[in-house]
């Protein structure tokens, strides 16, 4: 599968012009033989826009995925898009991601939330499902949830191989896509495909560097700190090669980790 990442800023609080923006993207990532294009954190609402975020949230299904939906059929690839969910009087920092066709493949709703704003604008969501897309599984984490292990290997047990984050990750942060997002792709033998947000937002300036690992931690692509598109291919027999020379997963000792470990 051949996968785009699109590092943009947005507008902030214009749900018509990021979805725009999201078209154009698609388009182009189209034009260059994706089959899969990834968006930022929140991207379809914006991220830093304090209680705005609740007045243009939506349900999965409302006009905005809808018109997410008409975009990958436009293009003919999958889109993977943040943005916030309405669930009644509950707002989820959420991503849904779309096959070819519009259909949605999967909703994730953010587990770990950073900070004040985060926890005073959104509910936690629970679980972390998976889907199968052009011969690819793959799992869905959001920003701060992808500096959780527990969370990378819960994907990984269920047969994910490949992790997609979208990302709003502040330019004070460097160490994070430098440091944990490798390892989780090393420690899971897994593709990880982060998608950060660049520019800057009400005075909060993200660190961009969007970039995709393979199986043993390295870097395949890498954007710089301003927009930018990036593209891959995932291969599935490369993921098991990395597993068949070492594979934690298998060599695990969860009998051993008692309750810290999540299980026994």
């Amino acid at each position: 599968m051949k996968l785009a990442i699109w590092q943009l800023t947005g507008v902030p609080g214009v749900m018509a012009a990021n979805l725009a923006l999201l078209a154009e993207g698609a388009a182009q990532a189209a034009a260059d033989g994706a089959e899969l294009v990834v968006f930022p954190e929140l991207f379809l609402g914006g991220y830093n826009i304090g209680g705005r975020v609740h007045d243009l949230a939506e349900p999965a299904d409302g006009p905005a995925m809808q018109a997410v939906g008409e975009v990958a059929r436009r293009c003919g690839l999958a889109i993977l898009t943040g943005y916030p969910e309405r669930v009644g009087a509950v707002v989820y920092n959420a991503a849904a991601l779309v096959d070819r066709s519009g259909a949605r493949r999967l909703n994730y709703r953010k587990a770990h939330l950073f900070g004040d704003y985060e926890r005073g604008a959104f509910a936690a969501g629970d679980g972390f499902p998976v889907a199968d897309l052009g011969g690819l599984r793959v799992g869905v984490l959001i920003c701060y949830d992808i500096e959780f292990p527990e969370a990378a290997r819960t994907l990984a047990k269920q047969g994910a191989q490949a992790i997609l984050v979208p990302t709003a990750l502040p330019a004070d942060q460097p160490d994070i896509p430098q440091v944990l997002v490798p390892a989780r792709a090393l420690e899971n033998r897994l593709y990880v495909a982060w998608a950060n947000r660049c520019g800057g937002e009400r005075g909060l300036t993200y660190l961009g560097r969007s970039r995709v690992l393979d199986p043993d931690g390295r870097t395949l692509a890498m954007a710089g700190s301003d927009s930018a598109m990036i593209t891959v291919t995932l291969d599935p027999t490369v993921v098991e090669a990395a597993r068949a020379v070492q594979d934690y997963l298998a060599d695990r000792r969860p009998d051993e980790y008692g309750e810290e470990g999540g299980e026994r």
